[in-house]
């Protein structure tokens, strides 16, 4: 066996970075910037008012209550007419440009129109600057506002929409094909025959790779001929980034699937010492990198999160690979054998009372009951011995 740092080395080694490509703000959700960004203009691009109410003079509003003299409207969108004079106010909307000659807004609650708004009594005195919001207060021309390697979010999006940002240069996305193999697989929703299973993990890797920020391919379900396998995977290679399997890489196996693998590129045959997901492959295959995960559902999902996941986003350009990793009290007991391996015990984590994160068990642990696993959100990390007991620390990895 090897460890799983010697195993996630090996991976990360054979997966190089993704050429960087300009896309459209919409889809740039969650890519990697491949650049610092620079902002080529202000915002807000001019003072404007952050509340509804009146532009004046502050000065004017000293002693307050006052009455002043309404001499225009000033929507949001337009441009002032006209400035404001001593003893006088612009009715304002949020948003708006302020006007010449005001350097304050009275926001509308603390007034009181007069003489069908020919006139406004302002109960409240304001300070110069007071509900305004100065050019460049957010973003000045020239300022950095994305490092390169900056995930992309919803606000991220939003900042550069108001910079006039519309395409952002990015590592693009990994278009990963998946493929399942197998005569006893079935795809289909009709009654099982004897010895047949559903093909359940091209479904869950698809959604794990767009979970991750990918592209998934859908390569199907191949049965178990060589010339039928061989054909998908020289598809695969020529139109994907990556490619992922599932099943056909214990131990002693002959499968097809390894068969075909081993002749057409250079594939590492592991097995790691971690439970479960203890067999993968890692190789390239027509300068594609190819993960070859376990065939069992629940192992096929843990060696996607430990292996497969950081690798892909290594790919596109991210600079945190791996899920966030927080210590958690053990709300029960955590009891394992000494093995030699890392145990990824399935939990559900949630903040507790105290303020902390709070893990227990999921359901059944066996690397095939997914039943379990479809509740967990987290997994804890059981190095080599007995386990821990209720009220230990354990680190935990929060899938979501």
């Amino acid at each position: 066996m090897i460890s799983l740092t010697s195993a996630r080395a090996r991976v990360l080694a054979g997966c190089a970075r993704l050429d960087p490509r300009a896309v459209p703000l919409e889809d740039a959700l969650g890519c990697a910037t491949s650049v610092a960004i620079a902002a080529e203009e202000a915002s807000p691009p001019f003072d404007n008012t952050a509340v509804d109410g009146y532009a004046v003079r502050a000065a004017d509003t000293a002693g307050a209550p006052v009455e002043l003299t309404v001499v225009d409207t000033l929507p949001a969108g337009a441009a002032p007419s006209r400035p404001v004079g001593p003893g006088e106010a612009i009715r304002i909307m949020t948003g708006a440009p302020i006007p010449p000659g005001a350097d304050a807004v009275v926001m509308v609650e603390v007034t009181e129109a007069l003489d069908g708004g020919q006139r406004v009594r302002i109960d409240q005195s304001v300070r110069p600057g007071e509900a305004v919001r100065p050019a460049g207060s957010d973003v000045a021309p020239g300022d950095t506002v994305l490092e390169p390697q900056a995930e992309l979010t919803a606000a991220h999006l939003g900042l550069l929409a108001s910079i006039g940002v519309r395409k952002v240069p990015v590592h693009r996305r990994a278009r990963v094909g998946v493929l399942s193999t197998g005569d006893e697989l079935v795809d289909e929703a009709r009654p099982l025959r004897p010895g047949e299973i559903r093909d359940s993990n091209r479904v869950q890797l698809k959604a794990l790779l767009r979970g991750a920020g990918c592209e998934p391919v859908d390569l199907g379900l191949v049965r178990d001929d060589e010339g039928a396998i061989t054909a998908v995977i020289e598809k695969g290679v020529q139109e994907c980034d990556a490619l992922l399997t599932s099943g056909g890489v214990s131990m002693g196996d002959y499968d097809l699937i390894k068969v075909v693998l081993d002749r057409m590129g250079e594939m590492q045959w592991m097995q790691i010492a971690i439970k479960p997901a203890k067999p993968f492959a890692f190789g390239v295959v027509g300068g594609v990198p190819v993960f070859g995960l376990p065939g069992n559902s629940v192992s096929s999902i843990v060696s996607f999160e430990l292996l497969a996941r950081p690798a892909l986003r290594q790919m596109m350009g991210h600079k945190d690979l791996d899920r966030p990793r927080v210590p958690a009290i053990a709300d029960e007991a955590f009891r394992r054998r000494v093995d030699g391996k890392i145990h990824f015990v399935r939990v559900v984590a949630g903040f507790g009372e105290d303020g902390r994160v709070h893990v227990r068990s999921a359901g059944a642990q066996g690397s095939h009951q997914l039943a379990g696993t479809a509740g967990a959100n987290g997994l804890a990390i059981l190095p080599d011995g007995e386990g821990v007991d209720a009220g230990a620390v354990v680190d935990t990895l929060l899938l979501s």
